[in-house]
């Protein structure tokens, strides 16, 4: 089975982090987005990887075959047209044969596995509260018999939760030449939604499949919402005091940390070489060989190298920042 990852998308609404690091590859919980996505694919049995870049591609590129061993190809999307438009370039990847379609931003619980074992085109789904967001199926038991992307008025509370399992691949492409050919857009990109229901008009069968749950990396308080989460999975211990600092689970302290007279936690994540002194560190993420000093951080996203100094209470700063509060 091959996986199709559009990782595209320039994340503008998480400046400044994403000038520095594409979106896909800012860490949550301890590990890039992009590396919680594959690793749930990979145990559910993907074995070849096909990723649409453009914005810092050669870095996500970088890092995915340095950590993964594994069949990889890479198609660039030139212009930004939509998501439809993107998964159009991977025409010569994809043709003829089965693909799981996974958006790069968006991580996910879900029983991939039993999703490809059963075959057929499958829509994963979990109910929202604000379907004008994103695209909805209408259902009639578990069939689709709808699509419809980001509708003005709501006709199901059902995402489209970025997986898609698309047997009928050549009939998927026909139709996303069909949107280019006619010009079709919606919100003035190609959607993968109209290309969707453009199948469903030409008799092809799609069903769904329910998410346990779908962690949005979109804006800086749903990376610390995700983050908040996925630690509440893996860390479970008690409050614990050793050297210098005391750490309040749930938290993820990586190789390298140094932490001096501080209390870390709960809810934070610190990336290799860390070093947080005179401080207090809760609900945010550090980066790499980030420095902290006598701050006190809550819900704060702090890039690579970044250097803060003195009292604050909310910062999202991107890679090899300054920030002062001293004099």
């Amino acid at each position: 089975m091959k996986a199709l990852i559009p990782v595209a998308g320039v994340g503008t609404r998480l400046r400044p982090l994403t000038y520095t690091v594409p979106k896909a590859l800012i860490d949550v919980a301890g590990k890039p987005i992009l590396g919680h996505i594959m690793d749930i694919l990979v145990e559910a049995g993907v074995e070849e990887f096909c990723f649409i870049t453009s914005y810092m591609g050669e870095e996500i590129e970088a890092w995915a075959q340095e950590s993964y061993k594994l069949p990889m190809e890479w198609v660039v999307q030139e212009e930004t047209l939509g998501l439809g438009h993107a998964v159009l370039q991977a025409e010569e990847a994809i043709a003829g044969k089965p693909v799981f379609i996974v958006l790069g931003d968006t991580i996910f619980e879900a029983d991939v596995k039993s999703v490809l074992e059963k075959g057929g085109n499958t829509l994963g789904v979990m109910e929202v509260e604000d379907p004008s967001r994103f695209g909805v199926v209408v259902v009639e038991g578990e069939k689709v018999i709808k699509l419809i992307e980001k509708p003005e008025q709501p006709l199901s509370y059902l995402a489209i939760a970025g997986l898609y399992h698309i047997t009928d691949t050549d009939l998927l492409l026909d139709c996303l030449k069909q949107l280019v050919t006619e010009d079709i857009r919606t919100w003035g990109e190609y959607q993968l939604t109209d290309a969707l229901s453009l199948m469903l008009e030409k008799a092809a069968v799609f069903r769904i499949f329910p998410l346990e749950a779908w962690y949005d990396c979109g804006l800086p308080e749903t990376v610390l919402a995700t983050n908040r989460a996925l630690l509440e999975k893996v860390d479970g211990g008690s409050v614990r005091t050793g050297g210098e600092a005391i750490v309040i689970p749930p938290v993820h302290i990586g190789e390298e940390v140094v932490l001096q007279d501080s209390v870390i936690g709960p809810y934070v994540s610190l990336g290799r070489g860390a070093q947080v002194r005179g401080s207090v560190v809760r609900n945010s993420i550090l980066g790499r060989k980030v420095r902290v000093e006598g701050a006190i951080l809550d819900g704060s996203l702090l890039g690579d190298n970044a250097v803060v100094h003195g009292r604050s209470i909310s910062l999202n700063v991107g890679d090899s920042s300054e920030v002062n509060f001293e004099g």
